[in-house]
């Protein structure tokens, strides 16, 4: 799976920062590829006819706003999962690790699954909010907004709605994983180099075609979560979906029954079209306010360029280099006082 790559030279609270403005921006500019994609999993009318007819109904009865339907909700959920997703990444890849510090390819691959698993749960209303607004029309609409969502499943359905379907996370976290591993394990194959001399480039394709092998490969358990988040009895024609069912395998077969195994991948075109631009504007806008807290820490000489700052050693994390600093200044000073007082 693509994602940012981590620095040293940046506070946790830095990071955290440039992840979410990276992901919030990445996420506004894609949502109307989004959008349809639920919309299709889902199995709303105005997916019914084909990729690009489905823009058409959607302007056409909700207008552009109809295309940010959600996007709220899935921004919001952006920082709180990063943060849990990373700390729970870090226990478990300090728990593997053997004792000179190296952890299998496999073993960082399970970590990550098992850390997206955590932080999943630990957002998953916020998921529920963005597909029920999604699958409404915004222009008679049931909920009013993420807040008014949340609290109206928990008021309507009980708790439980709040996680109906979660355990689709876990399942597909399975071939997702695989789908990563065996790509990272056939990129030296792929490019004809080991993996420490892929460029910057080379990493962003690895990433996006990580994503979409696995993506595809755990669609068929996104499109019945989709379908589980959506569906109750207390909204217009049961939340727009296009099969009814009784739990989570009764909607596998009602879907392949009356829709057709091939159905469990509607949208799959506009999530692999998304996958390019997201990923593209993910890592440049990551870059970009990477540049500026470095340049801030006092790493680099301008936050357009990445030219190194002369006499700072890079390896030196934020806190340490501003000790350095503070140190160095205060000696400077100790000797200044020293070389007046002879003076004198």
């Amino acid at each position: 799976m693509a994602s940012v790559k981590k620095d040293d030279r940046l506070t946790s609270s830095q990071s955290l920062m440039c992840v979410g403005f990276a992901g919030f921006f990445s996420k506004t500019v894609t949502s109307p590829l989004e959008v349809v994609r639920i919309k299709s999993q889902v199995g709303t009318f105005h997916c019914k006819r084909g990729f690009l007819h489905s823009f058409l109904l959607i302007y056409q009865n909700e207008g552009l706003r109809g295309f940010w339907k959600g996007n709220l909700a899935s921004c919001l959920r952006l920082v709180p999962y990063t943060a849990v997703h990373l700390t729970t990444y870090k226990k478990l890849v300090h728990l593997h690790m053997d004792e000179l510090g190296f952890i299998s390819q496999w073993r960082a691959i399970l970590a990550g699954g098992l850390a997206g698993a955590v932080a999943a749960l630990t957002t998953y209303p916020l998921e529920v909010a963005e597909t029920r607004l999604i699958a409404q029309n915004c222009r008679q609409p049931v909920y009013m907004g993420v807040v008014h969502t949340i609290s109206k499943i928990y008021r309507n359905e009980g708790l439980l709605a709040l996680y109906r379907g979660f355990s689709l996370t876990l399942l597909g976290a399975i071939p997702f994983s695989i789908g990563c591993y065996a790509v990272h394990m056939n990129l030296d194959q792929l490019w004809q180099e080991p993996p420490f001399r892929f460029t910057p480039l080379q990493n962003f394709i690895n990433g996006c075609l990580a994503a979409g092998v696995a993506q595809t490969l755990s669609y068929p358990f996104e499109t019945v979560k989709r379908k589980m988040q959506a569906q109750s009895a207390r909204l217009p024609h049961f939340g727009g979906v296009d099969v009814h069912f009784s739990g989570m395998m009764d909607c596998f077969i009602q879907v392949v029954k009356n829709k057709g195994v091939l159905s469990l991948w509607n949208g799959l075109t506009a999530n692999t079209i998304k996958i390019v631009p997201y990923f593209g504007l993910l890592f440049t806008c990551f870059e970009m306010c990477k540049q500026v807290s470095l340049y801030r820490n006092g790493y680099i000489v301008s936050p357009l360029s990445y030219k190194l700052a002369p006499g700072v050693d890079q390896s030196l994390g934020p806190y340490e280099l501003e000790e350095a600093k503070r140190y160095l200044k205060n000696r400077n000073f100790e000797s200044g006082e020293s070389s007046l007082g002879k003076c004198w």
